[in-house]
């Protein structure tokens, strides 16, 4: 698997990143198999979050020997400084590390919890207080929904944070607001050195009424070739990241479709997609 520098930091991270909401539900006997999958395919990078259920746990097991494998990221989605302070030492004790490459400030777009996350006594303060401690080497901020991009843009002209999260498909990308602010969002990062992340790139549509049978919030693209398509057509666009998804039956597949990557998928075969997937968008307007 393809690996590209993930910012500033001076870390190659695979073009594919681990989201490790994949194992907040396994047992470790499951977990362990799937992170043994990530070494069989080049993966180097974990993004997991003191939320994501039992997630640390299920890492924790494997760090002290794999610690050096993986450039290993999590969050906190805390807005106070005590409650960011706490959640990042817990982080630590339940990754069994002294340290984290990333911790982010976890899905922060309601401007009220931004004010309270980014003024003295908030969570950012707890996590340059890690950093000085040398217990996070770098800090970055997630988020979901469709004013997420323009929120990071407004987070970086306040802090320089090292990376952002957000959502990204060939569905939203259609959407000419969010699409003109992601591509805002990506200059500004092209321009600092900022590495971005995308998620939710496996998006069908909403559940709606259809009963959930994965541990994703959205309904996924679940058959190989449609897979295979949504992964290239960001992996297509670098210097962006995909985050797996979180279910962890579709990981294998998920794999195979970003180490078989070469080329992104013009929009013809991606409208293609949309009309025989009947897909929509996650973030109706």
């Amino acid at each position: 698997m393809h690996t590209q520098p993930f910012g500033h930091t001076g870390h190659d991270s695979s073009a594919l990143i681990f989201g490790a909401f994949a194992v907040g539900f396994c047992d470790q006997a499951e977990a362990d198999f799937l992170l043994s999958q990530l070494l069989d395919h080049g993966v180097n990078h974990i993004d997991t979050a003191r939320s994501y259920g039992e997630s640390e746990l299920r890492i924790g097991p494997w760090m002290p020997a794999h610690r050096n494998d993986f450039f290993l990221a999590t969050k906190t989605g805390e807005r106070t400084y005590e409650g960011a302070r706490r959640e990042i030492h817990e982080s630590l004790q339940r990754l069994h590390v002294d340290h984290v490459d990333l911790v982010q400030l976890h899905n922060l777009v309601d401007p009220t919890e931004w004010q309270t996350a980014m003024d003295a006594g908030g969570a950012l303060q707890a996590a340059l207080e890690a950093k000085e401690e040398g217990k996070v080497r770098f800090i970055g901020v997630t988020g979901h929904g469709l004013t997420v991009a323009r929120m990071h843009l407004r987070s970086l002209q306040a802090f320089p944070f090292d990376a952002v999260l957000l959502p990204w498909n060939y569905v939203l990308a259609q959407e000419a607001q969010y699409s003109r602010e992601f591509r805002q969002l990506c200059t500004e990062c092209e321009k600092r050195g900022v590495a971005m992340q995308t998620i939710k790139g496996l998006v069908r549509r909403p559940w709606g009424g259809r009963t959930r049978n994965r541990t994703t919030w959205y309904q996924p693209l679940e058959r190989q070739a449609d897979i295979d398509m949504a992964v290239s057509w960001i992996l297509g666009q670098p210097p962006l990241f995909l985050n797996s998804a979180g279910d962890p039956e579709l990981l294998p597949a998920i794999l195979n479709a970003a180490s078989r990557f070469t080329a992104k998928p013009d929009d013809a075969i991606m409208e293609s997609l949309v009309r025989d997937s009947e897909m929509a968008t996650l973030f109706p307007a």
